[in-house]
């Protein structure tokens, strides 16, 4: 396994349309933890570590979001992991 941890602030149309509770579902279907939050901004901030390759897919997954969401611009950082985690939440 290669551990990563991502760090990402999506911006757009991205709240009031489900989509934290998207990156939730895909976040579990790849076996991350972490989390997703709305920010007072309009923003989506969500930390996710897991494999590597499975975060890729994930971040994919929320360049896409659910489809009443329209995402407009992903702002990716890559971060040591710090294993804080016990699953993925959504705040």
């Amino acid at each position: 396994m290669n551990d990563s941890r991502a760090h990402l602030l999506i911006s757009g149309m991205v709240q009031g349309v489900g989509y934290r509770y998207f990156a939730a579902r895909k976040a579990q279907l790849y076996g991350l933890k972490g989390l997703v939050k709305n920010l007072v901004d309009g923003r989506v901030e969500v930390v996710a570590e897991g494999d590597r390759s499975m975060l890729e897919e994930f971040i994919k997954d929320l360049k896409r979001g659910p489809i009443s969401a329209h995402v407009t611009d992903v702002r990716i950082e890559w971060e040591k992991p710090t294993f804080e985690f016990d699953g993925f939440h959504t705040l």
